[in-house]
């Protein structure tokens, strides 16, 4: 009986062991949501060599938004975070409300462009800036001494600002909040924007419901136009979406692909979309409210899978608490 006892307790404790191993094991293969701890929003996911970056906004008060921190992993799994690649220190004309990072390699530097100040009006000292670094941790400095953008165009809020590389090697920024979005085209060394073939610069290209958040990226052909749309204290914070043959559009809403699921997480948008290279494989990067969160401030980064039907659509994007399987660059 004793004998029969024993191997019960052992047979028990074994089992416990391995349940506890294949536990531990699903925590190292998969990201978790969100990917990183702290409070951070508006994330720009992009690929440098053979790591995977993410640049967000710090989420708190707007006196308290006056630095970036950065994080690097060579498989969405595990991150390194690299603090304050750019402070308010190195950019004399930023204050407060340091917003979205965009960040783009061309000309052998790595160029982050942020928004600042939250400026209400032409009169208030502020808008979108540009920074530039040897190195994607940088430290980053102000390449200007001033915004590049300063002033309301088409009645563009200068924020949210993200920056495109079309196949014919031009580059385009795309930005705007207020419900206005406007793109721009910008100078082969991305300080300067410079005018359109019809010499206009400032072009709006705002979709049916667009509120912020713009990303572009090209696939098969077309040219997929992403925005966020509610409000981003709300449960209506969403991201929705066009495609056009043009980088200027016309972009005729489709439909939302991320939004909230009121079982994991709420206030899903702001977002970007990092592509695998050389590989059919996307995921989105995107900040989210946990359950019962209440403080505005207080969003999460997060990634998930995002697939296409037949058809080339962007099917619904599944939010989830797991995040998604390690997935080294070759």
């Amino acid at each position: 009986m004793k004998r029969i006892t024993w191997l019960l307790i052992l047979t028990t404790f074994f089992l416990n062991l391995n349940a506890q191993n294949v536990k531990s094991s699903r925590k190292v293969t998969t990201s978790g949501n969100p990917v990183f701890p702290g409070w951070y929003a508006d994330p720009e996911g992009t690929v440098f060599g053979n790591e995977y970056w993410i640049y967000p906004t710090y989420s708190d008060a707007y006196e308290k938004q006056t630095f970036f921190d950065a994080f690097s992993s060579k498989n969405l799994v595990k991150w390194e975070k690299h603090p304050h690649v750019l402070d308010i220190k190195d950019v004399k004309w930023a204050t407060r409300a340091v917003w979205a990072p965009a960040i783009i390699r061309a000309n052998g530097k790595y160029y982050l462009f942020f928004g600042a100040n939250d400026i209400q009006n032409d009169n208030q000292l502020g808008g979108i800036g540009v920074a530039v670094s040897n190195k994607p941790g940088g430290p980053f400095k102000d390449a200007l001494g001033k915004p590049l953008i300063d002033k309301f165009h088409n009645g563009a809020q200068p924020i949210d600002q993200f920056v495109f590389k079309d196949k014919d090697g031009s580059y385009y920024m795309y930005y705007g909040g207020w419900r206005h979005c406007n793109v721009v085209k910008l100078s082969k060394d991305l300080l300067s924007i410079v005018p359109f073939p019809d010499g206009s610069t400032f072009k709006e290209i705002t979709p049916d419901s667009y509120v912020e958040g713009p990303f572009m990226f090209y696939r098969n052909g077309k040219y997929y136009f992403m925005w966020s749309e509610g409000g981003w204290t709300g449960p209506d914070y969403c991201v929705a979406y066009a495609i056009s043959d043009s980088p200027f559009g016309p972009f005729k809403r489709i439909g939302k692909i991320l939004q909230q699921d009121s079982k994991v997480a709420t206030g899903a948008g702001h977002h970007s979309v990092i592509k695998v290279p050389r590989a059919n494989e996307w995921y989105i990067v995107y900040h989210r409210r946990p359950l019962g969160e209440t403080d505005g401030n207080h969003r999460v980064t997060c990634i998930d899978r995002m697939y296409f039907d037949k058809n080339g659509f962007i099917k619904p994007v599944k939010i989830t608490f797991e995040g998604v399987a390690a997935r080294p660059l070759n």
